[in-house]
């Protein structure tokens, strides 16, 4: 039995994570969760995350939940695997704006256009401001690559890397060669290869 555990229902939001643990190469097991059962709202899934939602994971004693908490933690309790930025590195600053931007601004802003409001919300009431400055950010931040922090692969393209390439299959970002070349690169990973192979093998149980 593996020290991390990940509960996991394929495909969802938690396949950001079945991502970042196939990058990190370590050892995992899969506990699977049906939420066409509604396996995700009973009580044993409950006591592991009160929000009944998928991912979290175990790591020995510690859950954690959330996509992006995930990954950061992740990151820095395997520095070795170098998906993090330490501590004490001027890059740690952009690497956790990364982190946050993407469950903070990016998916919301992609979630709004995709199921609009009756009456469109004040710019200052989203944390995001508007979609399509958040999308300019993202742009902007993955134009020059390969990666959002340039030459190293992070936890921070696992989470960004997962929301683009998913707006862009779904068509809910816009079609821009930023986007279209960032997500290739996303694809031709291994470990996202892995990962999206192991979901679609879960999907058939």
């Amino acid at each position: 039995m593996a020290d991390l555990t990940l509960y996991h229902a394929a495909p969802s939001r938690s396949s950001v994570t079945l991502w970042m643990l196939e990058e990190l190469g370590v050892p995992y097991d899969i506990k699977l969760l049906k939420l066409s059962e509604g396996d995700q709202l009973k009580p044993d899934y409950l006591a592991i995350n009160p929000m009944g939602k998928v991912p979290a994971i175990k790591h020995k004693d510690v859950v954690i939940t959330e996509s992006a908490a995930i990954c950061t933690y992740l990151a820095d309790a395997f520095p070795e695997k170098k998906l993090n930025v330490p501590l004490g590195d001027p890059r740690r600053g952009p690497y956790l704006k990364w982190l946050f931007f993407g469950p903070g601004c990016f998916e919301p802003a992609v979630i709004d256009r995709a199921a609009p409001r009756k009456e469109e919300a004040r710019r200052a009431m989203l944390g995001y401001g508007d979609f399509d400055t958040a999308m300019n950010v993202v742009a902007k931040a993955v134009e020059k690559g390969p990666w959002i922090l340039g030459e190293q692969f992070t936890a921070a393209d696992v989470v960004i890397g997962s929301n683009v390439r998913w707006g862009t299959i779904f068509k809910l970002v816009p079609e821009r060669p930023e986007f279209t070349a960032y997500s290739a690169r996303i694809a031709a990973r291994p470990a996202a290869q892995r990962a999206e192979a192991k979901d679609k093998e879960l999907e058939k149980k």
